[in-house]
């Protein structure tokens, strides 16, 4: 497979990013008698990258035990896969139209220009396996296609847990169609997580905040795939982020680094 499509279904793609949006009105908290509380929040377009798709996120945490369901629409479809994230450790928002800039000729958002809005990678929603920080390029474990139905029972840090509570975790989902022709390829040039990859199967395509909820359920009813595993040992993809999971490097590089796993590590 030599194509950037087929890079970005064998390596891996992405971090994900969000539009300006402060935490959905959603009513206090309300704990159940079983110790669930439910957080949630819509998933709104990155209009800068121009998407038109949208979606909802809910989380039932209890403990370091978070039930999470995300369900959207509108996406880049054929092949992509849709690298999905919970972010921690920002301001709680998503990045405003007015915060695109300038790549390859054309206004957009990456990965990097909207880092201070969502903060960093917490957990990586996969749909098996590892669902820490170093699973955020585990592309064959993220769902694809335009839309996505989603819902697994995982095992998140306390700092994510705390992230939740407190208002500061975000949903990303990555992938985006700039252009419009069906693909990721190179309108907006190289992705600034892997010169190899597109810069459209990284930037993020739909974000939202989560806020308390008073509803148990999702707005249009639940979810259902992902295959309900708890956190596993270790990721199976071939590219793993560097500096401990999708984080800045420092203020004078202003961007990421990733590396290849050692071949002896497959």
């Amino acid at each position: 497979m030599h194509s950037i499509q087929a890079r970005v279904l064998t390596a891996a793609a992405v971090v994900a990013l969000p539009l300006a949006l402060p935490a959905t009105a959603w009513a206090s908290s309300t704990s159940s008698s079983s110790g669930w509380t439910t957080y949630q929040g819509s998933l709104d377009p990155v209009t800068a990258n121009k998407v038109t798709g949208s979606g909802h996120a809910m989380i039932q945490l209890s403990g370091d035990q978070a039930k999470v369901t995300v369900k959207a629409s509108g996406l880049a479809g054929g092949a992509s896969p849709h690298a999905m994230h919970i972010h921690i450790d920002g301001n709680g928002t998503c990045p405003k139209p007015s915060e695109a800039k300038d790549h390859n000729g054309h206004s957009s958002t990456n990965v990097a220009d909207a880092m201070k809005d969502y903060g960093m990678i917490g957990t990586s929603l996969t749909t098996s396996g590892d669902n820490s920080a170093k699973s955020a390029l585990a592309v064959k474990r993220f769902p694809s296609g335009s839309s996505v139905d989603y819902s697994r029972t995982m095992t998140v840090s306390s700092k994510v847990a705390d992230n939740i509570k407190s208002g500061k975790a975000v949903i990303v989902v990555h992938g985006v169609d700039y252009n419009g022709n069906g693909k990721y390829d190179n309108v907006l040039g190289a992705s600034e997580l892997d010169k190899s990859l597109p810069a459209e199967a990284t930037d993020p395509a739909l974000c939202g905040a989560l806020a308390a909820s008073q509803m148990s359920s999702m707005p249009n009813g639940g979810a259902a795939t992902g295959d309900g595993a708890t956190q596993a040992q270790g990721p199976d993809t071939g590219l793993v982020a560097g500096g401990g999971a999708l984080a800045l490097l420092g203020a004078a590089a202003g961007g990421y680094a990733l590396r290849r796993r050692s071949a002896g590590a497959r």
